[in-house]
């Protein structure tokens, strides 16, 4: 889960970059900061977040991202179309919670299961 979180983290940075043409720009690179950040961490050192705070953090950043994920899904019909995400940019705001929230996900899924694995070694 190392590499798919390091992957996740530079694409993450990658929505990031495109963002610096977009009227809302910042607020994105900042909710995509989030899981960029979980990814980084769960990918580069693992064991700095397997303690409770940092585990407390990481579920209000999965809530808050599932959250944002519902409030951003697209009404659009189709929306999953090329036609329909090239154009409508409420589209692919969604689209982009939906794979931030993936990220959040495979993040807290890696560090459960290494806190998991640290509490019962058997």
């Amino acid at each position: 889960m190392k590499y798919v979180n390091i992957l996740f983290c530079v694409m993450m940075v990658l929505f990031i970059g495109v963002q610096y043409n977009d009227p809302d720009g910042l607020m994105w690179a900042f909710i995509y900061l989030v899981p960029a950040l979980w990814a980084a961490l769960a990918g580069f050192r693992l064991n700095h977040v397997l303690g409770n705070r940092a585990f407390s953090a990481l579920a209000v950043s999965v809530l808050g991202t599932l959250v944002l994920m519902g409030y951003y899904w697209p009404s659009t019909p189709g929306f999953w179309h090329k036609d329909v995400w090239w154009e409508t940019e409420t589209a692919r705001e969604g689209m982009g919670m939906m794979i931030a929230s993936l990220v959040m996900l495979v993040a807290a899924f890696t560090i459960w299961s290494a806190r998991r694995k640290l509490a019962d070694p058997a």
